[in-house]
């Protein structure tokens, strides 16, 4: 397929790299805050987080962290409802609230019958909501009691912060940092007629919910397969791999995987506008049950909800403006940083003392 000129792909890639000082004013513009500072030298101590995350077993929100907590030499701990889901070698610490270790802050990654469940355990704790992947803009049914609990809220980027703010239903500053995953954002070198294929969640377990549309992005990757283009599968981590064993399912995160392709088309989800970010267009899979935020929408060159159209669109992608990227993905490079000098600051601007349950 024809790649877009050069010079264009430069262009982003600069917008994009721009990183919080260029964003700032997209979000001040929008009224949704804007990015956070770093933490003043005298608050930079080891910090013990824990988090709770709407997918109560979903360690893949947090991994994206691992990186700068070691480096800070923080303790971080993922709470979860028992060990039953817990491979072994799993490399982010986690423990139920019976053995959770002592803590400065509680970080809730949104308002679900988990992180509630945690907040009310934890009630001495400060907390902190931050958005590690997409919710919609509705407000969540528990997030009224969540409210009062956060000291601060932060988000990925403007259009993020945006939904998030639905979702909680709050009108409060949300401070943009970026997201985790793309401060190792790969070069885009793509390999002739390889598309990337983004999935969802076909069932729903314990762990979190589903996203129709399996059957619309299996019957539009066969279409695509048909047509001579190579297959490369980027599984959400709870899909069933054997929904996509007759493709080549890649080894590596979707978004590292994203460096091969020429497109991308899936079901829309939290690494669309990362995929983008990585230089890659996007075709979007809509199932008419499915619903995902507007911004999300907004990072696809075309949406479609019949197999038939697949070779078409993803002939034609291309990819959004500048400022829709930007809005979308958020500054890139150095979000984890800014993420954990926002939780430091909040966690020394309460000057409580550490607590448990």
């Amino acid at each position: 397929m024809t790649q877009p000129p050069k010079q264009s792909l430069l262009s982003r890639r600069a917008v994009l790299r721009g990183g919080a000082a260029a964003v700032a004013g997209v979000a001040l513009a929008a009224g949704v805050g804007q990015p956070a500072f770093a933490t003043p030298p005298g608050h930079r101590r080891r910090l013990r987080v824990l988090i709770a995350t709407n997918e109560p077993w979903g360690t893949y929100h947090v991994q994206p962290l691992l990186a700068e907590t070691r480096r800070r030499r923080w303790s971080v701990t993922q709470l979860v409802p028992d060990l039953s889901r817990i491979t072994p070698g799993e490399p982010v610490p986690v423990a139920t609230p019976d053995t959770a270790p002592a803590a400065d802050l509680l970080v809730v990654t949104g308002a679900g019958d988990w992180p509630l469940e945690c907040a009310e355990r934890f009630a001495r704790l400060p907390s902190a909501a931050s958005s590690l992947a997409y919710l919609g803009p509705q407000e969540a049914p528990g997030a009224r009691q969540l409210r009062h609990r956060l000291r601060t809220i932060t988000s990925s980027s403007p259009a993020e912060a945006r939904a998030f703010a639905g979702y909680l239903g709050t009108r409060r500053r949300i401070r943009v940092v970026g997201s985790p995953q793309t401060d190792t954002l790969p070069e885009h070198r793509p390999e002739p007629g390889l598309v990337l294929v983004l999935t969802s969640v076909t069932h729903p377990d314990d762990t979190g919910g589903s996203a129709p549309g399996t059957e619309l992005l299996l019957a539009a990757t066969a279409q695509l397969a048909a047509s001579g283009r190579r297959i490369l599968v980027g599984l959400h981590p709870r899909e069933n791999p054997a929904f996509w064993d007759r493709y080549e399912i890649s080894k590596v995160p979707s978004i590292q995987a994203a460096a091969r392709a020429e497109a991308a088309i899936g079901i829309p989800g939290t690494v669309f506008p990362l995929v983008a970010a990585v230089g890659v267009p996007l075709v979007g899979c809509t199932d008419p049950a499915l619903t995902v935020p507007e911004y999300l929408l907004s990072v696809c060159s075309s949406t479609i909800d019949d197999p038939a159209e697949a070779v078409r669109a993803v002939t034609g992608a291309r990819l959004p403006s500048p400022d829709v990227l930007a809005d979308a993905v958020g500054p890139i490079g150095g979000s984890a940083a800014r993420l954990l000098d926002v939780w430091a600051a909040t966690a020394a601007d309460c000057h409580a003392p550490s607590a448990a349950a």
